[in-house]
């Protein structure tokens, strides 16, 4: 994404009651031109004609084509003789001065407050810029137990409430945010309903209408014209959920879109405040770890947006043993919150709106207008993505059937693994077998050419006798490292899934309370420690090097315990449960005769080697 040149980054100063608040203003490019300059008005309605054709036009009697910043960048150029304005829209005619004069004035008299709710959210609006004020998720909870607030206090009066006009004039927006809108209807309503607010003064016009229904995703209706033409006047999600509380929970925040149907995650660090993206959009919008506000535009071929960047002041907090799940540490730090606003560049803004939890089953029925697509990409399941994606619809069909608690689940379905598992590990152990059976002769060939270096051609010899010997005895020298393969993809994939799902957040397990989160107690890191040093000691190594044996017996476990100390417990769980079930299935293995044949090799190559290699972990006698 790039940043047009007729946007400018620099930073307006808007008055407050409790201070200031700052927002990248992007010029208005209404604003370029003189309204009285023909040649120029007719530049502008050409290009538009040659690159947006096709586009809807706002129908009113004084409505005029709007330009999009690449097109006034082509006007500018074409006439640079031409001076902009001080107003924000196409100066009026007499005849529509006479209009605009006649227009009654709507403004509220005094503040209210409408609630729209259903049995998933509750939703506060003032009148006073028509923005929500609270966004209740009714099923979420946040960290203290309490409904989830999805509308950030602090960003909200730092940065703007949710669905708060953001247009390309800093006084424009400015009044729209403080102007006192006439409702349609104030009190409490249940969906399906409709709630519009509007407003007009000095020739500002705008409607904004919204209906609700059954769902997470609401429909929005914008219009805003000044003098009668209209404004490209954005609907925003200016930044921040309810949930983002620490410095931590910034870092998951992303923007989200899909242009051609191609989806694309961006990390919070490369949202630059004041970009525009162009059309075509399917969607955009911001999301954090585990919820997100979507705008899905009805006109993807004309739809606009524009990124925003800031930053706000949040305490730091830090998890404590034995006390709330998250404490204050009284510092402060400086977080940044992005946000995203959604327009259209005839000025008539229409969109779908979803605000809510980044479930898979959810998203994955909410398609993407004029497209087959759907919002299921907003869930990045990381690098494995097609294996977390199918090892989550494997946990969530456990938990639907088999256990009810995500915990238990876990359990279950790490077992279930196991099990389908198991026949690659016997695989795997009479592979190890025979590679045992012909370690002396595969020694009796690497003393044979001990003599010569590592950089010998002679040394290409011995190992091409080596793998003749192997095959001519049936033995796979990777046979024994399938099941490791295997594993690894699925706890790569596991670590990303576990930790990127709404459905396990604030899932309880014993003295777990939330299965995303790290375990406050450190059992589980500690439990994965010592049961992987116990699979290291009782699974065989034939023909690995004693001393780095002993390098992974005591390597493995530490890097499983960081990996496991500050991350997912349910990541922790699955690791634990799983090192468990290897070390019981390694335990009855070994007292096989398959088991005690290996046993017995090992025994007595350790033999051979004491006294010059040491004391080696060769598995339970």
């Amino acid at each position: 994404m790039r940043r047009p040149a007729s946007f400018a980054t620099q930073i307006y100063h808007g008055e407050r009651k409790t201070g200031k608040f700052f927002l990248a203003e992007i010029k208005n490019p209404n604003t370029q031109g003189s309204g009285g300059d023909n040649r120029s008005l007719m530049v502008m309605m050409l290009v538009l004609a040659g690159v947006f054709g096709g586009l809807q036009y706002y129908r009113s009697k004084h409505t005029q084509p709007l330009q999009s910043p690449s097109a006034q960048t082509q006007s500018q150029n074409a006439a640079p003789q031409a001076a902009a304005p001080p107003t924000t829209a196409t100066a009026p005619t007499a005849a529509s001065a006479s209009n605009i004069a006649s227009q009654p004035e709507a403004t509220a008299a005094a503040e209210s407050t409408t609630t729209i709710e259903n049995e998933l959210y509750r939703i506060q609006f003032s009148n006073r810029g028509a923005e929500v004020r609270s966004w209740i998720l009714k099923v979420h909870k946040d960290r203290y137990g309490n409904p989830l607030d999805l509308v950030h206090a602090a960003a909200a009066k730092e940065v703007g409430a949710p669905l708060s006009l953001y247009t390309y004039d800093p006084a424009t927006t400015a009044k729209l945010k403080q102007a006192l809108y006439v409702p349609s209807v104030t009190g409490s309503l249940t969906a399906p309903q409709t709630l519009s607010f509007e407003y007009s003064s000095g020739g500002l016009q705008v409607k904004k209408t919204f209906s609700f229904d059954q769902s997470y995703v609401l429909h929005a209706d914008v219009v805003v014209t000044q003098n009668g033409a209209p404004i490209r006047a954005l609907l925003s999600w200016p930044g921040g959920f309810g949930d983002q509380e620490q410095v931590l929970d910034y870092n998951s925040a992303e923007l989200e879109t899909m242009a051609d149907g191609k989806a694309d995650h961006e990390a919070f660090k490369k949202v630059s405040g004041g970009n525009t993206l162009n059309a075509p959009l399917e969607y955009v919008g911001v999301v954090d770890q585990f919820f997100g506000a979507i705008f899905l535009p009805d006109n993807p071929s004309s739809a606009t947006a524009v990124t925003l960047h800031q930053t706000i002041d949040v305490q730091k907090l830090e998890r404590r043993l034995g006390g709330k799940p998250t404490e204050s540490t009284g510092k402060n730090a400086q977080v940044p919150v992005i946000g995203v606003g959604i327009g259209d560049l005839s000025g008539h803004t229409q969109t779908r709106i979803y605000a809510g939890p980044k479930s898979y089953a959810i998203l994955d029925k909410i398609a993407v207008t004029g497209d087959k697509a759907t919002l299921s990409p907003l869930v990045d399941f990381g690098f494995f993505g097609p294996i977390g994606k199918l090892l989550f619809f494997a946990l969530h069909f456990v938990q639907e059937h088999l256990a009810s608690n995500w915990g238990w689940a876990i359990v279950v379905f790490t077992i279930l693994i196991n099990i389908v598992l198991l026949p690659l590990r016997i695989s795997s152990m009479k592979s190890a077998l025979k590679m045992q059976r012909l370690q002396p002769q595969m020694d009796a060939i690497k003393a044979r050419f001990a003599k010569y270096k590592a950089t010998d051609p002679k040394r290409a010899e011995m190992n091409s006798e080596i793998m003749q010997l192997q095959k001519a005895n049936g033995v796979n020298m990777f046979g024994g490292c399938i099941p490791t393969l295997i594993q690894m993809p699925l706890l790569i994939a596991m670590f990303s899934m576990l930790t990127k799902v709404v459905e396990l957040r604030q899932a309880h397990w014993y003295w777990l309370h939330d299965l995303t989160a790290a375990d406050p107690y450190h059992i589980l890191p500690i439990v994965m420690i010592v049961s992987q040093f116990l699979v290291q000691f009782y699974m065989p190594s034939p023909g690995v090097d004693p001393q780095q044996q002993k390098m992974m017996a005591f390597m493995m476990p530490a890097f499983s315990g960081y990996m496991t100390w500050n991350y997912s417990s349910g990541l922790a769980l699955y690791w634990c449960v799983g090192n468990l079930i290897m070390v019981l299935q390694q335990t009855i293995m070994n007292q096989t005769s398959l088991g005690r044949e290996m046993r017995e090799i090992a025994a007595k190559r350790a033999r051979r080697k004491a006294g010059t290699q040491g004391k080696t972990i060769q598995g339970k006698r």
